[in-house]
């Protein structure tokens, strides 16, 4: 079997994965509502992106709020376990309350490299440094305005409202599909 149909073949237990965390979300601290959060990172090497086992496409590299843990703490422990990469914590750059498919609420930080350096893992199986100029075209369309607002110099945090409806599966399966079908 080619490596490319052993690709698209992982896209049936990747894709019921994912729906299942859709139908069934997990709640953290009890809110009622999945929260994660989530860092631009930068260093001279550019901006750091990572793509999941899940879900092949670039995005911003983050995960959970353990119990009894401050989101700083989570995003510093999230980022070096998925990228190895030790981080600083700038500034918050916004809350993005997320409707629809997989809805959840997304803090994102801006955040700068101290340490560490980039590395693939188990559930991320590619960690790469991009040049803010020349971003790759499969970054998927719910990390594009964090980024674009973490690029920006604002004095406070935005606070935004997206709803995932069809169109960002839609355009979340085409970048995965060509993801893989290029390898």
């Amino acid at each position: 079997m080619s490596g490319r149909t052993r690709r698209l073949l992982g896209l049936v237990p990747a894709y019921a994965h994912v729906a299942f965390e859709a139908l069934a979300p997990r709640t953290l601290g009890g809110a009622g509502r999945a929260c994660v959060v989530q860092a631009v990172v930068r260093s001279d090497a550019g901006i750091l992106l990572c793509t999941r086992r899940e879900l092949r496409g670039w995005e911003l590299p983050g995960g959970a709020v353990r119990s009894g843990e401050s989101d700083e703490d989570a995003l510093a422990r999230e980022v070096r376990e998925e990228t190895g990469v030790e981080i600083a914590i700038d500034r918050l750059v916004g809350v993005y309350e997320r409707t629809g498919f997989r809805g959840h609420e997304a803090r994102v930080f801006a955040c700068r490299a101290v340490g560490g350096a980039a590395r693939a893992c188990r559930e991320m199986p590619d960690v790469r440094w991009f040049d803010a100029a020349h971003l790759p075209s499969t970054i998927f369309p719910w990390f594009r305005g964090p980024l674009e607002d973490a690029l920006v110099a604002r004095v406070a945090p935005v606070h935004r409202r997206e709803h995932q409806g069809l169109g960002a599966i839609l355009a979340g399966a085409r970048i995965d599909l060509a993801t893989r079908w290029r390898g």
